[in-house]
C-alpha cells in the first residue's frame, strides 16, 4: 500500500500533494541495488489517499520478464511474424474482420431483401402496401437500416420485421412519411410485440421498435399487425 500524502480531509495530501510518501511495503534494504530488477503489475486505488501498488523484485521479476518474451513468442509465432511486428500483424487482422464483419452484415441485407434478383413479398391492406416478415440471421440493430432500404424499394407503405435472434425476438416497424398520418409504426410494433408475448413498442410515426417474449409467435404478431392495418 502506497500512502499518498498526508490526508487533510480532501482525499489529497496536505496543500493538495498527491504524490507517495513511500514504496516499501514494510520491507527495507541496505541499499537501492540490492532490490535488483523491478517490475509494476499492477496500480489501482484502494482507498481515499491509499494506492495499491503490485510489483516483483529480484529473480522473480526477471522471472516474469523471461515467461512475457516466451509468451510473445508464441504468440508471434501463431501469427507468423515477428516478435517486433506482432502489434502491426494484430491490428491488420483486426481491420480484416472488420472488413469481413461488414461484408457479411451487408449480404445478411441482401438475403432479408429476398437476393440481389428478387425482393419480399408485398401484401396491400387498405390500400397500404405492406412488408410482413421473421428473418433470421440478423439482430435487431439490423433491422432499422433493413427497413429504410425496404421503405425506398416500395416507395410508399408500411414494413414490420421480426428478428429471430435465437433468444427474444426483436421487432422494428417503419412507415412511409406519405402514410404517417393515417398509420403509425409505434401502432404497429405495439401490435406486433403484444402478439410475441412481449410489452411496450416505441418510437416515432415512422419508426419504432420492441422486444417479444417468443418466436413461435411470429405468425400470431404478424396477424397482429394485418388486423391493425385493417383496423
Amino acid at each position: 500500500m502506497v500512502s499518498m500524502g498526508l490526508l487533510d480531509g480532501s482525499g489529497k495530501g496536505g496543500e493538495g500533494r498527491t504524490y507517495s510518501l513511500e514504496l516499501c511495503g514494510g520491507t527495507h534494504v541496505a541499499r537501492t541495488g540490492d532490490i535488483g530488477a523491478f517490475v509494476l503489475l499492477s496500480d489501482s486505488a484502494s482507498s481515499s489517499g491509499v494506492r495499491r501498488v503490485e510489483a516483483l523484485t529480484g529473480q522473480a521479476a526477471l522471472d516474469h520478464l523471461r515467461a512475457q518474451d516466451q509468451r510473445l513468442a508464441t504468440v508471434a509465432a501463431a501469427l507468423k511474424t515477428h516478435p517486433g511486428d506482432v502489434l502491426d500483424r494484430v491490428k491488420a487482422l483486426q481491420d480484416e474482420r472488420r472488413a469481413l464483419a461488414n461484408e457479411v452484415a451487408q449480404l445478411r441485407r441482401e438475403l432479408a431483401m429476398g437476393g440481389k434478383s428478387g425482393g419480399p413479398e408485398v401484401k396491400e391492406i387498405n390500400g397500404i402496401k405492406l412488408i410482413a416478415q421473421v428473418l433470421s440471421g440478423v439482430s435487431g440493430k439490423d433491422l432499422p437500416a433493413l427497413i429504410d432500404e425496404m421503405k425506398a424499394q416500395i416507395g410508399s407503405g408500411a414494413i414490420v420485421l421480426i428478428a429471430d435472434t435465437g433468444t427474444k425476438p426483436a421487432v422494428a416497424a417503419g412507415v412511409t412519411a406519405d402514410l404517417t398520418g393515417r398509420i403509425s409504426a409505434v401502432t404497429l410494433a405495439k401490435a406486433a410485440v403484444e402478439a410475441l408475448g412481449g410489452k411496450g413498442g416505441g418510437g416515432r410515426p415512422d419508426m419504432a421498435q420492441g422486444g417479444g417474449a417468443d418466436i413461435a409467435l411470429a405468425n400470431a404478431a404478424i396477424a397482429a399487425v394485418h388486423a391493425a392495418l385493417e383496423a
